[in-house]
């Protein structure tokens, strides 16, 4: 897979051009929609209020909705919401996600039982209860994270009666994927809950080259002590071993036409198998304090290791141009390996919540404090010019295994004060102001201040709010030589990001919908710059991202239909750039204009059978900064067929399911990652056929 190490990479670009002088001599089911009864979110501060009054544009994926989209990874489920599209989401690799146009930072925005993760990691599904996406800024909810939104996995949880649940699913070229979910409870007034998810898939897909194996392992259980007090813990254990799909790029000056999404370039016979490696475990306490106060106190920590291993094309030393192939279909092929990544994050928090009245006036208010830690060890890597490969993937390159690259350890901690309320003036109308202060510790010191503050207003079953908030990215420049910066190692001025949101939600028997305007800015760096040049003088901003846009969603049900669908329309620009101004008022790289999705289930009546289509449509992107290539725009239709029947005492559920029903081919995304454009295809038609029986 592409290197992990923008450092590394940018050394590969100065062997990559010492490689061309010497060639040169002579010789991107529906969307949920919360009601007033929806679950509690970890992903807002006001998890007790319900998801339809907070201020805020919150989407909830179920497990349900997992279930019957045959989903297995994060890019998955890009489906369900028209504000999230991929960014440069390779299979076999970890996710990146983009919301609102701006891609999640696998460091900082991601959270798993509202706690801060590491997502630079392969995440199983099989035993997560749903995805909370908290979209727009983040400052709310974490101390440092890049604009966009929040992502927090939920677990499964210990169920209150018996839940036996096992799954049997066969998709398209013998992949084969084998799991089980127990639940329930035991012990003297059954205290003691339990829930066990086991899951283990051949994976055999399409994609050539790209067989692997994937294990998952999870447990999770809970104690009430007593009457009120609750201590919950679990663990998992999860493994995947399969190599990744390389992306592929320009053909010099020229957009290719879609390729054979089967092929994989990353096909040397050297290549060993990626391997990712996993445990992460949280507890919580929580323990009233009366009727209206408690408090609650949650430790989380999480291991990971990881083992890189691709046959990476990268640039084209023959025409100079590092961030494309060569026009005549070549590229330069590269060893990359990384051995023995190990990352490790710790974080613990403790939240005080409760109710206060002034003056017969309600304030639900929170403070809480979370404290983090990050260490992060990297052993040499390899990135060594190979040889040269080709777009057809016949070329055959010696390896070179020297690992002669230093990677530098991470280590950072972070302190952050967090204050919340939501005041109730009158039945209708409401106040809500947040505000993080965080101290960091990144071989550097910072502080950080967040603030956010909204009003709502009920309009009987519909809810209209506004809010302001506040985002902070901390950056360091890079001390990389190929920058050749006057600044090098200086750190800049933390960079931050500034949402306006307007929205209105409703709810109602059978249909339940939200519409939200944003308008997000944020400061953008040269460095991207500075890798396409080599021609900067200092590390530094250079203007602005502005992203605008309004985001749509609903869902409705009626006798035998259920409909749910969403719209997005984005206006994304660069603005005050001085390195580029003949990029201002252009669409960033890989940011669609518009995005589509929209379900149809409809229950044929007198038989317990479902029928599902559904939609995805997605505009055009740009693939350089300048807009002078562009992708186009695409629509896939998948469908879906459920049988649904009791037998005795178990439930039983069938589903056939057909991914892109017309076997359209088309580029799915153009991200520019690591100083590269790369462009990765649509997958191809696949069929999938599930099992699964409850009791």
């Amino acid at each position: 897979m592409a290197p992990s190490k923008p450092k590394i990479l940018a050394a590969a670009l100065v062997a990559a051009g010492l490689h061309a002088h010497a060639q040169q001599s002579p010789s991107l089911a529906p969307v949920t929609i919360t009601g007033r009864h929806s679950p509690a979110a970890d992903i807002t501060p006001f998890g007790d209020v319900p998801l339809q009054e907070v201020p805020a544009s919150v989407s909830i994926i179920s497990r349900q909705q997992i279930e019957d989209a045959g989903a297995r990874r994060l890019a998955d489920l890009t489906r369900f919401d028209a504000s999230i599209a991929d960014a440069y989401n390779a299979p076999g690799y970890w996710d990146f996600l983009s919301i609102r146009g701006f891609t999640l930072d696998n460091r900082f925005n991601y959270r798993r039982e509202g706690l801060p993760i590491s997502a630079e990691t392969v995440i199983p599904l099989d035993n997560k209860e749903r995805i909370e996406v908290l979209k727009g800024t983040s400052g709310i909810q974490a101390g440092t994270s890049a604009p966009g939104g929040l992502v927090n996995y939920a677990v499964k949880r210990p169920t209150t009666t018996d839940w036996r649940q096992v799954k049997l699913e066969v998709t398209q070229r013998a992949s084969v994927l084998a799991a089980a979910d127990l639940g329930g409870r035991a012990g003297a007034g059954q205290a003691f809950g339990y829930r066990l998810n086991v899951a283990h898939e051949r994976m055999r897909p399409e994609i050539r080259n790209a067989d692997g194996e994937r294990s998952l392992l999870a447990f999770a259980g809970d104690w009430r002590i007593g009457r009120d007090s609750l201590l919950e813990g679990e663990l998992e254990w999860s493994r995947q071993a399969q190599p990744s799909q390389v992306g592929f790029s320009l053909l010099g000056p020229v957009l290719p036409g879609p390729v054979d999404p089967r092929l994989n370039l990353n096909n040397q016979p050297w290549v060993k198998t990626t391997q990712f490696d996993a445990v992460t475990g949280t507890l919580r306490f929580t323990q009233p304090l009366g009727d209206d106060w408690r408090w609650s106190a949650r430790l989380g920590s999480q291991r990971l290791e990881t083992d890189d291993y691709t046959a990476f094309p990268f640039g084209c030393g023959a025409e100079l141009a590092f961030d494309r192939y060569c026009s005549d279909g070549t590229f330069d092929y590269y060893d990359f390996r990384s051995e023995n990544e190990r990352r490790r994050q710790d974080a613990a928090t403790v939240e005080l919540k409760g109710k206060l009245r002034t003056a017969g006036i309600e304030h639900e208010v929170a403070a809480g404090l979370l404290a983090s830690r990050v260490r992060n060890r990297y052993q040499p890597q390899a990135f060594n010019w190979v040889g040269t490969g080709n777009v057809d993937g016949t070329a055959v390159v010696p390896e070179d295994p020297t690992q002669a690259f230093a990677v530098a350890n991470r280590d950072e901690r972070s302190l952050e004060l967090s204050m919340h309320a939501a005041t109730r003036w009158s039945r209708a109308f409401s106040s809500w102001v947040g505000l993080r202060h965080t101290r960091l510790d990144r071989g550097y010191d910072q502080s950080v201040t967040t603030p956010w503050l909204a009003l709502s207003y009920m309009l009987g079953d519909a809810v209209a709010y506004a809010s302001w908030g506040q985002g902070v990215e901390s950056h360091q420049v890079t001390t990389n030589p190929v920058y050749a910066l006057a600044n090098a190692g200086q750190v800049l001025p933390a960079a931050k990001s500034r949402q306006w949101e307007a929205g209105l939600k409703g709810t109602g028997a059978a249909l339940a919908w939200q519409v939200a305007a944003f308008r997000i800015t944020r400061p953008v760096t040269n460095f991207d710059f500075c890798t396409r040049t080599f021609s900067c003088s200092a590390g530094d901003y250079d203007g602005q991202a502005v992203h605008q846009g309004i985001e749509a969603n609903g869902q409705w049900s009626h006798g035998p239909w259920s409909l749910a669908g969403g719209l997005t329309l984005l206006d994304a620009v660069r603005e005050g750039s001085v390195a580029e101004p003949a990029n201002n008022g252009k669409r960033p790289v890989n940011v669609p204009g518009h995005v589509l999705r929209a379900t149809a289930v409809y229950r044929v009546p007198g038989m317990p059978l479902e029928v599902e289509g559904h939609l995805s449509h997605e505009g055009s992107r740009p693939v350089l900064a300048d807009g002078s290539l562009s992708l186009p725009s695409w629509t896939r239709f998948d469908t879906a067929l459920r049988y649904k029947r009791r037998m005795g005492a178990m439930e039983t559920s069938w589903t056939l399911g057909v991914a892109n029903l017309f076997d359209r081919r088309y580029w799915r995304e153009s991200p520019y990652q690591f100083g590269h454009v790369y462009l990765y295809p649509g997958a191809p038609r696949t069929l999938r056929v599930a099992f699964t029986a409850t009791l």
